[in-house]
């Protein structure tokens, strides 16, 4: 009798890290591919997307769990990443920029996807049209991109007497050259001259703001980029010692003026499509989403330090002013 409770005790201890392992296999994993660094993931847009996940009923670290995986914006690293998420047979893919959504629907074509970032999906060939995606992916379309216009706008009438307006822009990113395009047109029809520089490090943003520096530019505008997101404290930092007046695609502490979507809405509509998806619904049938409103934000503390006058204009029009 003792030796058969010691054989079931041994049989039970052998059996209990596969039982562990089963239970651990049965809950999902979202696998989050990010072509942006811990420090750029901020808390609060973290938490919107675990919002958008309990709104379909999915609570993290109850029934579905996340990973990450970070670039560091480094975007030769993210087919690797890519294909380590395929490996460990996640259930769905999220991430946040274009080359982010490239990477991971070249690593897999059954693996749902649900991206955000700031270019056409149907024009980068991810999707097939937006009213029904088809295959493995969908999204947000944050319209990111197709804002350049209306920022080069606000800058123009922010900065009037500017004759010379930089756009920085990451040359690895594909969606640069439309922003480059785009940047121009907006600046021709101003009457201004537009200078394109070129950053995908840190090391490399500095080296732009001394150019812009030496030609004395007084305007920038951001282009559309995870790697800007990383470093936005280096920008908004570098944009004050060098006075330059800067507007970001993006909300960040000590910015002079953004216009952009809701970040925090666009994170919650990824993990809403991610629980969705999570509950055996397709991809493919998901419309890709487009933000209905964007907002402006006007930093006047960061304006007086620059010596600038924010007009009554753009002040009226502001969703948020920070004094």
């Amino acid at each position: 009798m003792r030796r058969r409770s010691l054989l079931g005790a041994t049989v039970a201890s052998n059996m209990w890290p596969s039982l562990v392992g089963a239970q651990q296999k049965a809950m999902p994993v979202i696998g989050n591919l990010s072509s942006t660094s811990p420090v750029a993931a901020e808390a609060k847009y973290v938490a919107a997307f675990i919002q958008g996940l309990g709104e379909t009923g999915h609570v993290v670290g109850q029934n579905v769990t996340i990973e990450y995986r970070y670039a560091e914006g480094s975007f030769d690293r993210l087919p690797a990443l890519a294909a380590g998420l395929v490996e460990r047979k996640v259930a769905v893919i999220t991430t946040g920029s274009l080359p982010g959504a490239i990477a991971a629907k070249n690593a897999t074509s059954t693996i749902p996807i649900v991206f955000s970032f700031g270019a056409d999906p149907v024009a980068a060939g991810l999707v097939s049209n937006l009213a029904r995606p088809g295959g493995n992916i969908t999204g947000v379309s944050v319209l990111n991109v197709e804002l350049v216009p209306k920022r080069m706008d606000l800058l123009c009438e922010l900065v009037p007497d500017a004759r010379v307006v930089a756009l920085l822009v990451n040359p690895n990113n594909p969606a640069s050259e439309r922003q480059i395009r785009d940047a121009q047109a907006a600046a021709q029809a101003r009457g201004v001259e537009i200078a394109v520089v070129r950053a995908g490090s840190e090391r490399e943003i500095g080296d732009a703001f001394i150019l812009l520096a030496e030609r004395k530019v007084a305007a920038l505008l951001v282009g559309t980029d995870p790697v800007f997101a990383t470093q936005r404290d280096q920008l908004v930092a570098l944009a004050s010692r060098h006075a330059v007046a800067t507007i970001f695609g993006f909300a960040t502490t000590g910015a002079l003026i953004s216009y952009g979507p809701n970040l925090l809405a666009t994170n919650r509509q990824v993990g809403v499509y991610a629980g969705r998806i999570l509950k055996g619904e397709k991809p493919g049938d998901l419309p890709v989403v487009q933000p209905a409103t964007f907002e402006l934000v006007v930093n006047t503390t960061t304006a007086r330090a620059l010596g600038l006058t924010i007009p009554r204009s753009i002040l009226a029009r502001a969703d948020e002013v920070i004094e």
